[in-house]
């Protein structure tokens, strides 16, 4: 194989796993931006693997995505240290055929992402690729260095730490739809007592203003007190949107994104909204963003 060849056959199983790559760098950091600089480092390190010794592509370029969102996400940790108020994933605008492959939408969530953050790293790229991509426990032993005996006893414990966390019931997309289009009603006619009738005791509303916008800087909590932040809300325009593979809502000002909210239901109320207004996390609602497994 000459060299053109070799580069041609590089970029062309490249190409056809972009997809599946962004996405395993994607639930592993929950930012974008940062998945795909993880994607420019693993396409620099595969163009230069010899690939009559690669037995599997797929598979090699998963360990290889993992291996450098591992870097990246230790870094992120520190970084999220430092940054000012609530910190929510980036929200991606996806297509609606991701609502209907449901393990995948789960893992794109906002309310699973966030579950995800409370892992470790190794925890959460071996819970990632067992529960989300279903690799063998060999192959992710490779992927983030430690024994498949290891990987067994981690996938135990980050499976447990999340069934601990993660929403009560799998709540359909009609569902999350006919809650949301209530509490859009709700919002723009400022009918507070239907928004108390739809949102838990103990909701928690998070906004990520990231420092850049005006957001608050606690979890916001309580029915009540959310309730009241909520009937703010003037001058701005609601669309419903397919937002990390489920039902949310686009808030528009002056006909520019403002902020994009998800929601957490649990037992059919409202438990957790997320509102994302830091300008840098939002370009991905501008567009749809390919996820798949």
């Amino acid at each position: 194989m000459d060299e053109n060849d070799r580069t041609d056959s590089a970029t062309q199983a490249f190409v056809t796993h972009r997809n599946l790559l962004f996405t395993v760098a994607y639930e592993m950091l929950g930012s974008a931006a940062d998945a795909e600089d993880v994607l420019q480092e693993t396409w620099l390190r595969w163009a230069g693997v010899d690939l009559t010794a690669v037995r599997d592509q797929r598979a090699y370029l998963v360990r290889m995505t993992t291996r450098q969102a591992l870097t990246r996400l230790r870094t992120l940790r520190r970084r999220k240290e430092s940054y000012v108020g609530p910190w929510l994933p980036e929200p991606l605008l996806t297509a609606p055929d991701v609502a209907d492959d449901v393990e995948l939408a789960d893992s794109v969530s906002m309310a699973m992402l966030l579950v995800l953050e409370t892992l470790a790293p190794t925890e959460r790229a071996v819970f990632v690729l067992r529960e989300v991509f279903d690799l063998e426990y060999a192959e992710i032993a490779e992927a983030v260095g430690k024994s498949p005996a290891a990987v067994r006893q981690i996938a135990h414990r980050a499976r447990a730490h999340v069934a601990a966390r993660r929403p009560r019931e799998v709540v359909s997309p009609a569902q999350t739809r006919g809650a949301l289009a209530a509490f859009q009603r709700a919002v723009e006619t400022g009918d507070l007592q239907r928004l108390l009738d739809m949102i838990a005791p103990d909701v928690v509303l998070l906004t990520d203003g990231g420092g850049v916008v005006r957001a608050a800087l606690a979890p916001v909590v309580g029915a009540h007190q959310v309730a009241e932040v909520l009937g703010r809300l003037d001058g701005v325009a609601l669309e419903p949107a397919q937002v990390n593979g489920c039902p949310a809502l686009i808030v528009r000002r002056d006909g520019a994104i403002d902020t994009v909210m998800a929601v957490r239901m649990d037992d059919g109320l409202i438990t957790g909204l997320y509102a994302v207004r830091n300008p840098e996390k939002l370009s991905r609602v501008e567009r749809e963003t390919a996820v798949s497994r």
